[in-house]
């Protein structure tokens, strides 16, 4: 049970802080000097963040049959709820990109602490109820 609220937690921040970061502050959608096509793709990038969380918690409580379907539902959320985490940290390593814009800070990449807390609170989550 604790693994599926470990992936619950995944899930959850996965969905509710994108929208928080990416959303609803003067960083991201709401910056002026953003271009349409770059809200275009932060757009896509939150929805996308929202529809693994919704498979994530699918997978993460859908009942099933046989311990054998069990452990495929908890590895599809396992991938499911890292996706988004792996690429934000992967993110980083095309020329020209910041984690944070000059104007806000940069530079630096303080989002790889909790993409790494929360692919790791997954992967815990998921090898708990795994195993």
């Amino acid at each position: 049970m604790l693994g599926r609220l470990l992936l619950t937690v995944d899930a959850l921040g996965m969905c509710f802080g994108t929208i928080m970061a990416d959303c609803l502050n003067e960083t991201h959608m709401f910056n002026p000097r953003w271009r349409p096509h770059a809200k275009f793709h932060n757009a896509q990038t939150v929805f996308l963040a929202i529809i693994l969380s919704g498979l994530t918690l699918y997978y993460t409580w859908r009942r099933a049959k046989t311990p054998e379907l069990r452990r495929e539902f908890v590895f599809i959320s396992a991938i499911t709820g890292s996706i988004y985490w792996i690429a934000g940290l992967l993110s980083i390593l095309p020329p020209g990109t910041m984690g944070v814009d000059p104007e806000f800070g940069g530079p630096g990449f303080p989002q790889s602490k909790v993409f790494v807390a929360f692919i790791a609170t997954g992967l815990l989550g998921a090898w708990m109820e795994y195993c």
